[in-house]
């Protein structure tokens, strides 16, 4: 039988990931510091604090692939117009604004999916923290089970 102090305590591992917002590395360590405290007292609380600290690890690992996907064509299109052999200063520095390239675009898309992804893992922490609150399981997509 779940009692509502082991609801609260799950509900608050998952809310506990928007600690980023304020502290540096919120997102690790609020749920971390929670899960390892109580995660002997309830198996609820042991499959919730796994699932939160799963997802963020995921979140991680998926936001360094695209940051590394994405900043290297915004770098090239940057510096495509400056001749590096023959550098005179600044003068001959050229940004052209009227004709994107199709780096540009793919920089772009790579760039707005990021922000989409951003948008849907605040929506799944929030139903995550709605159905521990509830008395459910929650498992979060696109998760890796890092934690098992």
């Amino acid at each position: 039988m779940l009692t509502n102090h082991q609801k609260n305590i799950a509900t608050f591992i998952h809310l506990s990931t928007f600690s980023r917002f304020i502290i540096p590395l919120g997102n690790f360590i609020g749920p971390i510091i929670l899960w390892v405290l109580n995660k002997d007292k309830s198996d609820f609380i042991d499959k919730h604090g796994k699932q939160a600290i799963n997802f963020q690890m995921s979140i991680l690992l998926y936001a360094i692939i695209i940051g590394t996907l994405t900043i290297p064509f915004f770098i090239f299109k940057l510096f495509s117009g400056i001749d590096f052999i023959d550098f005179h200063g600044f003068h001959d520095f050229h940004i052209n604004i009227g004709k994107p390239s199709p780096l540009l675009y793919i920089g772009g898309f790579l760039g707005a999916f990021a922000i989409l992804a951003f948008i849907l893992e605040l929506v799944f922490i929030v139903i995550a923290s709605l159905k521990a609150r509830d008395g459910a399981y929650y498992n979060y997509p696109f998760t890796i089970n890092f934690l098992k």
